[in-house]
């Protein structure tokens, strides 16, 4: 009897393990949230819109919605950081345009370009330089082809056969004869590599002792196939194509980066990516050579020799030798400028003048001119014309931006420094120049004098309310030329007039679709509607929203979006679930960290991501809510990031209870990415909630050692930091329920699906409770309509049995 009850004991155990693993490795098709979800997540797309040049024109692109998951299931290679459709040529995944219509801002009328191909997938939209023609791509199953608009008839014909190659971007310039330069197919590259049946070898790595730390890419190469496959779609030739769809090839072929034509159409700069390539980097940081050729392709000078950009120090404010950021100056007919680092790259080295630029006129025989020197690393430069222009750098470990007028007819005088602040103040940032078209076609300031007119979000207490300013570069002040006033929050898109007082803006509300508005200060005429977009999101138009603020324990301001059902009166009605969604931000200043971001007047606009979907569910979401990480002076920020994670957190769920919104006992907390690495925290260091939500997030450290997010120390000069802010290693500290979503292809540096995979089962063996769900075919943010309205059915799930449905 005693045999047989063993037996039978064994026989019922191992059926229940069984039982248990089938549970496990749950089969299920793809599911669909309720109904008020998934009409919100199928809504309408808005059209994109583009002014033209000269502001006459608007083109409005209409989108498709979602792509389906056979569509994401087509075949993909992943080479070098880039997924390439090997049957287009062209990337994998992009977004496209279906359909175009342009508007004429004066008249209103409204007209749809006829012609274009059945089925378009429709990208790479570029104006020719009379605004007279519209170039674009199509993108079919077997290729992408060159396509033209005739402005005027609205007519779309194609130019070209499906010969254009996209891999690295599709480069398109006009000339002032409007004839069309591109980046095309080598016609004689041959055939696709073969996959041989076996490897010739191994694959081979070494180092001879220089440091090499490098970012934890995806997608790498990983073997000499890998290297031939990079090196078949990427060989492209240069080609022009006129208007009746004549082509002639220019110049040689080669693995082309890009092409640019200089202002005034005599020379194209081309890069070439050279061998060898590398295991370690993406084809961004592979050897390059920096070509200038005449029109018939003939070379007339290397400018650069770029080396493979392995080893590198450490740190963001790290960067390379040598020639770097070589672009055309847009004011001049054919000048080229460069920035070199005058440090070696290693932002550890204290140097008055680290960083130079320099300058090269056609034909560039003469030798470089040094335009001026920095003390911070070059961001950039705005031109006007020989006189004027803003030089622009800054420094990541302090967080400081500086912005310099000087004079390029004065080569090396030192410029004027007109703006000095820290990238992270919003209060105090003036914005960015607006800019006008010049005789080339390119984008110069718009200025009068030593005035700049330029736009800003307008960081404020109370909110961003943006403006349109003339900054004067002389006295270091602005003059507010217009401002966005509550109960709207608007923004100038698109400057029409040479003295800033007739513009476009792009205005909404909380209820409101942002349309396009025509605003005239000096005529003193009511602005005019330009668009009519309809809402998109009707059954929601009734919630709630306000922007709230709140402190911390230790003073600090706070803020978040709150956003509550449709007659929801807080203190009268009984408290409601909470979704608390947020991504943790790093600050060198408290000051700064306090400020309050965004705006209570938005439309509120709803993406695949968002929480928002739940307010139709009875719950209260708090959107946006701030989780400031502060290290001021010589403290590093991740030094203190889980108790102020936690104090964060804390602080937002005493204020939702305070409120008399939420139920102290029925908060989520979620995130994606970094966002999910915080929720993960969050579980690890505090029994705040009743369930966690985290998408796409990287849980172990370790597997991140030269650096993540804004940590610039290594895994080996502050081991502590990166083992305490590993959830991965804090797994047996988890009791919250916690759902756990990852796309299978996810392309992030350092959000490798294997982090999920990684953590569920350190979760899973201490007893936690979670679900791991992989998204077949995503990458770091979803896509196929499947997908994404199945992870709004998870979270869905989790949220009714965690957190709703808890006692």
């Amino acid at each position: 009897m005693k045999n047989i009850f063993k037996i039978s004991f064994f026989a019922s155990f191992f059926c229940f393990l069984a039982f248990a693993e089938a549970l496990a490795q749950e089969p299920l098709s793809y599911q669909k949230p309720p109904k008020e979800i998934e009409e919100l997540a199928n809504a309408p797309l808005t059209p994109f819109v583009n002014f033209t040049r000269s502001g006459d024109k608007m083109l409005l692109l209409e989108r498709p919605g979602s792509p389906s998951i056979e569509e994401l299931a087509q075949p993909e290679l992943r080479l070098a950081g880039i997924r390439i459709n090997p049957a287009t040529n062209g990337p994998s995944r992009s977004t496209s345009v279906d359909n175009v219509k342009i508007k004429n801002v004066s008249s209103g009328e409204e007209t749809e370009v006829k012609g274009l191909p059945s089925n378009p997938r429709l990208g790479s939209f570029s104006l020719s330089k009379d605004e007279r023609f519209l170039a674009l791509t199509n993108t079919s199953n077997t290729g992408i082809s060159l396509w033209v608009v005739d402005i005027e008839s609205m007519e779309a014909k194609k130019l070209t056969d499906e010969i254009v190659n996209g891999v690295y971007g599709s480069d398109i310039s006009w000339t002032a004869d409007n004839q069309i330069i591109f980046k095309g197919i080598n016609p004689n590259r041959g055939n696709k590599p073969d996959s041989p049946l076996a490897p010739v070898g191994p694959t081979i790595q070494e180092t001879a002792g220089s440091a090499a730390p490098s970012r934890t890419y995806q997608d790498l190469l990983g073997n000499p196939y890998d290297e031939a496959l990079f090196a078949f779609f990427m060989d492209s030739q240069v080609m022009k194509a006129d208007l009746d769809g004549n082509l002639t090839a220019i110049g040689n072929s080669g693995l082309i980066k890009s092409i640019s034509t200089s202002p005034d159409d005599q020379y194209i700069m081309v890069d070439l990516i050279q061998k060898p390539f590398s295991y370690l980097v993406p084809a961004s940081r592979f050897p390059y050579h920096v070509e200038v050729w005449d029109q018939n392709g003939n070379k007339v000078k290397t400018i650069a020799e770029v080396p493979l950009d392995e080893v590198r120090p450490t740190g963001f404010d790290a960067t390379v030798t040598g020639r770097r950021s070589i672009n055309w100056r847009a004011d001049k007919p054919a000048t080229l400028y460069w920035v070199e680092a005058q440090d070696g790259g290693d932002p550890k080295m204290e140097m008055e003048e680290r960083e130079i630029v320099y300058m090269q006129d056609a034909p560039f025989t003469s030798d470089p001119v040094k335009l001026a020197s920095l003390g911070y690393r070059y961001r950039g430069i705005y031109w006007s014309d020989d006189n004027f222009a803003l030089l622009n750098e800054g420094w990541f470990a302090s967080r400081q931006q500086k912005i310099s007028r000087i004079n390029p007819s004065k080569p090396g005088e030192k410029g004027d420094v007109i703006i000095e602040r820290s990238s992270d103040d919003i209060y105090n940032d003036p914005g960015s120049p607006v800019f006008t078209s010049n005789q080339y076609g390119r984008n110069v300031i718009l200025r009068k004098g030593d005035e700049v007119y330029m736009t800003s979000e307008g960081g404020s207490p109370e909110g961003s309310m943006p403006y349109l300013s003339a900054f004067d570069t002389k006295k270091k002040s602005e003059r507010i030329l217009w401002r966005s006033q509550a109960p709207y929050y608007e923004r100038v898109v698109k400057v029409l007039s040479p003295d800033a007082t007739e513009f476009v803006t792009l205005k909404e509300s909380t209820d409101i679709q942002p349309n396009y508005w025509v605003v005239n200060t000096k005529r003193r005429i009511a602005p005019r509607q330009l668009t009519e977009f309809a809402h998109p999101y009707e059954s929601i138009k009734g919630i709630n929203k306000q922007l709230v603020q709140y402190k911390r324990n230790d003073g600090l301001n706070l803020s978040a979006t709150v956003y509550t059902p449709e007659g929801y009166e807080p203190g009268k009605d009984a408290p409601l679930p909470v979704v608390m969604w947020a991504y943790p931000r790093e600050y060198k200043s408290a000051a700064v960290a306090a400020q309050v971001r965004g705006s209570k007047y938005t439309f509120t606009r709803i993406s695949w991501g968002s929480p928002i979907f739940w307010v139709t569910q009875g719950y209260a979401i708090m959107d946006q809510t701030e989780m400031p990480i502060v290290g001021e002076g010589d403290e590093e920020p991740n030094d203190f990031f889980v108790e102020q994670l936690v104090a964060n957190a804390e602080a937002a769920i005493d204020f939702i209870v305070d409120a008399g919104i939420g139920d102290r006992n029925k908060i989520a907390v979620g995130g994606h990415s970094y966002g999910a690495f915080m929720t993960a925290n969050l579980l690890s260091h505090s029994d705040l909630f009743a369930a966690g939500i985290a998408r796409s997030g990287a849980y172990n450290r370790t597997l991140t050692p030269f650096g993540f997010q804004y940590e610039q120390r290594t895994y080996w000069e502050a081991p502590e930091v990166y083992n305490t802010m590993s959830p991965f290693m804090n797994a047996n500290k988890v009791k919250t329920p916690i759902l756990l979503i990852h796309g299978e292809a996810d392309n992030n540096s350092g959000t490798f699906p294997i982090q999920s995979e990684r953590y569920y089962n350190a979760l899973k063996g201490h007893g936690a409770t979670t679900r791991l769900v992989f998204l077949p075919h995503e990458s770091h943010g979803y896509a196929a309509k499947e997908s994404t309205l199945h992870t709004l059915w998870e979270q869905h799930q989790w949220l009714e049995k965690w957190v709703k449905g808890r006692e």
